[in-house]
């Protein structure tokens, strides 16, 4: 499983009220949520993120609440993957449930800017840097968490187990 897209860089301590703001909590749309997304951190994300794009951030990403709207609203606007430094163990598990593909790579920033072009193989964690030449590594992600995002997410991989 690869995934390939254009570079959003944010900071550490991204915070679930920046990736969705509390204001947009009344509804579990998800086109309604990707509207809004990234809102928080002041940027014109939410107008500009394409389809496949990929967020790189520092550590400690999706802190804060335990809202599950936060991956939603990410997913939903077509983001493909989020590679940070780390991550909020809550944030993380909403991820796979959702089917967000999330990847740990400690000092990611440091060979990626806004722009750059990134192809992530999950099943290594190879993490290229196609505009630059760079190449790291993240934890790739096991591969029952790799079946549910494949699946959609914890949802649908439970809808197929009960079929079968």
């Amino acid at each position: 499983m690869e995934f390939k897209g254009k570079v959003w860089t944010f900071g550490d301590d991204v915070d679930t009220d920046v990736i969705i703001p509390a204001m947009y909590l009344s509804t579990s749309d998800p086109k309604e949520l990707a509207a809004h997304v990234m809102e928080g951190a002041g940027t014109e994300f939410a107008g500009n993120v394409a389809e496949g794009d990929i967020i790189v951030a520092g550590k400690n990403f999706g802190c804060g609440s335990s809202r599950e709207h936060a991956p939603i609203a990410l997913k939903a606007a077509g983001v493909s993957a989020v590679i940070a430094g780390s991550f909020a163990r809550i944030f993380y598990r909403n991820s796979f449930n959702i089917g967000l593909p999330i990847f740990e790579a400690p000092g990611i920033l440091e060979s990626v800017k806004q722009g750059d072009e990134l192809e992530v193989d999950a099943t290594t964690g190879t993490i290229r840097n196609l505009t630059n030449g760079s190449e790291t590594t993240a934890k790739p992600i096991p591969g029952f968490m790799r079946d549910l995002i494949e699946k959609g997410g914890l949802v649908a991989w439970t809808k197929e187990k009960i079929k079968a």
